[in-house]
């Protein structure tokens, strides 16, 4: 793995833990999109997954972001708007 990926993150290997609660998630562009609750103190820190199913194999891209807030509602608004973000700047490519 890259220096690059194992400092920021990606590919499958950042897949979401099992226990992760997913707080909302959407379908956009062929991938889904899972908000995640990530706890920070008494915050919740913005954290998602963005999955695709290539080749028949699921690949899962795990996020998480400095941004932490209190409300489980704007964190999942948050989560999913980063989501698209990422998949409108890099497609299939965070899988790689």
């Amino acid at each position: 793995m890259s220096f690059w990926k194992s400092l920021f993150g990606g590919g499958a290997a950042d897949a979401a833990p099992a226990g992760d609660k997913v707080l909302g998630e959407e379908a956009y562009k062929g991938f889904a999109i899972k908000a995640i609750e990530m706890k920070a103190g008494s915050e919740l820190q913005l954290a998602g997954t963005i999955e695709k199913t290539i080749d028949g194999v699921l690949k899962t891209h795990r996020f998480v972001r400095a941004d932490r807030m209190s409300s489980r509602d704007d964190l999942t608004a948050l989560a999913l708007s980063k989501g698209k973000q990422i998949i409108d700047e890099q497609g299939e490519k965070i899988f790689s």
